[in-house]
């Protein structure tokens, strides 16, 4: 099934998507975990928006086109050479702010922020200060991280780090979660 005639794309993901071709980056969120991405952002009206690992800016164009006019995403990605391709496509919309910086030091300087929807695509926030970047969401808060199904880029050892992850997550009192084995593995977390 040929996935661009079933979707709508951002406006600039195919110029994003050949930029991050040309780059190598090979770690680029799916079309169908973007899709996603894009439908539970809208469901945030007015709402303040946290991706942790930026990349190129694929995964960002889609959260960008679900939100609404009175939403804010700020998106964290320590790579300055694939966050210039977002900036390059993505700078020019007031509602994205775009911040070069590893994830650790920007949640440190960040922790009292609260998020209504956090893309958690990198190692913070995700196997590193997951309590950290949980307690950064509102209550009713979106938590969402994708790639728990094998990925041919994982490394040696990989897999026991989902697997202690999805028990870390299973095992929360303040969180309900639910598991999709779907595009890459996606989960998805509410804040209670």
């Amino acid at each position: 099934m040929n996935q661009k005639v079933n979707q709508q794309f951002p406006k600039s993901y195919d110029q994003i998507d050949e930029a991050t071709k040309a780059s190598g980056f090979d770690m680029a969120s799916d079309v169908l975990t973007c899709s996603l991405l894009r439908t539970l952002a809208s469901s945030k009206p007015s709402g303040n928006f946290l991706e942790l690992g930026t990349g190129t800016g694929l995964s960002t164009s889609w959260i960008l086109d679900g939100m609404d006019e009175n939403s804010k995403l700020v998106s964290v990605d320590n790579n300055e050479k694939y966050i210039n391709i977002a900036k390059s496509f993505l700078e020019a919309d007031n509602r994205l702010t775009l911040v070069s910086s590893d994830g650790g030091e920007w949640m440190a300087k960040n922790k009292k922020n609260k998020y209504d929807y956090i893309f958690a695509d990198t190692w913070h926030g995700k196997y590193l200060l997951l309590d950290e970047a949980i307690a950064m969401l509102n209550k009713g808060g979106l938590y969402i991280i994708d790639d728990m199904l094998p990925q041919p880029n994982w490394p040696h050892g990989h897999q026991e780090k989902v697997n202690q992850l999805m028990n870390d997550l299973e095992s929360r009192t303040d969180f309900h979660i639910t598991t999709q084995a779907w595009a890459s593995g996606i989960v998805i977390g509410v804040k209670k």
